[in-house]
């Protein structure tokens, strides 16, 4: 209580006082901001939509509560702008998250962390960092570092599962285009040379062995090949796999044959494959030069300059 007293008593009240009133405006009207009233034209197009599933012979899947839940507040967690949205919900796909909800997941795990490590943070420097000699510095720093840290979370954690996949899909990909080669040389149409691939590289590519068994699945299901390569180029996001989806859909318009331009296709990933390690083995001497600098020389001038200073030192006294 004597804590409170001093903090509200001292120059930092009104400081405090705002924050405060903030902070309870924000949640005071976050309900209605989220609280939108339902479109008629999307209870008619749910209403809809179980009767043409059950016409295409669709299983639909319900959806979990969490997701309903979701679902009430998409104009408030979605961006409203078509390419933004797209945008977002590419950069998702890219790092494994296909689901529909995917963007409102993001968008509400930034609110929600941004949101709670703030009032953490406001409570954690009330109890343990106010006091008369605390500063508005650092009452800034405990409270609204949190809130940014957990804001920009998600957002780390989607870039970085984005490289991660990509960098995955782009070693194992000249490996699954030597498999899909000797599959398609063996007598095997092309599709069943990508679920043959797609069962074979899982254990070593997951992300890969998935992105091929999408695209079988969509041949299963009838939708054009040059439309399936074209996504599956788009949710991996590696110029690798846009090159090789150009080669097939080139090969398959013009008649030419899949095996040789695979085999052209597979040596040049090859070749690739090497010229990258040898670009990062040729970067490696650069690299070192600091750390071997660091840890070479103070030792080394120790070891030629010390007995000189010890001789000198000796000598003046």
């Amino acid at each position: 209580m004597s804590v409170l007293t001093t903090m509200f008593g001292g120059g930092l009240g009104p400081l405090f006082l705002v924050g405060f009133l903030g902070v309870a405006l924000v949640l005071g009207t976050l309900p209605f901001l989220i609280n939108t009233k339902p479109d008629p034209l999307d209870k008619l197009k749910e209403a809809a939509r179980p009767q043409a599933a059950t016409a295409a012979g669709v299983d639909l899947r319900p959806q979990s509560g969490s997701s309903k839940k979701l679902e009430k507040y998409s104009s408030f967690l979605e961006p409203q702008d078509a390419e933004e949205f797209t945008a977002m919900r590419q950069k998702m796909m890219q790092a494994g998250y296909r689901t529909k909800e995917a963007v409102m997941i993001f968008h509400f795990a930034q609110f929600a962390l941004g949101l709670g490590l703030l009032v953490l943070g406001m409570l954690y420097y009330l109890v343990a960092k106010s006091g008369p000699n605390s500063t508005p510095t650092e009452m800034i720093m405990w409270i609204l570092g949190p809130g940014i840290m957990g804001y920009m979370a998600p957002k780390y954690w989607i870039t970085k599962r984005q490289q991660e996949r990509q960098e995955e899909i782009t070693q194992g990909f000249p490996d699954s285009l030597d498999m899909m080669l000797v599959c398609v040389e063996a007598g095997q149409s092309m599709d069943q040379s990508i679920i043959r691939v797609s069962r074979e590289i899982r254990s070593s590519y997951p992300a890969l062995a998935d992105e091929f068994e999408i695209v079988s699945q969509q041949i299963k299901a009838g939708k054009d090949k040059g439309n399936v390569l074209n996504e599956m180029a788009e949710r991996c996001g590696v110029q690798d796999v846009s090159s090789f989806v150009t080669v097939l859909v080139q090969s398959q318009s013009f008649g030419t044959s899949i095996a040789e331009a695979l085999r052209v296709y597979a040596g040049e990933m090859r070749d690739k494959r090497v010229m990258r390690a040898e670009e990062k083995a040729n970067k490696l001497p650069t690299k070192m030069t600091l750390a071997t600098m660091m840890l070479t020389v103070p030792p080394l001038l120790i070891i030629l300059v010390a007995p000189s200073v010890v001789g000198i030192t000796a000598l003046g006294q």
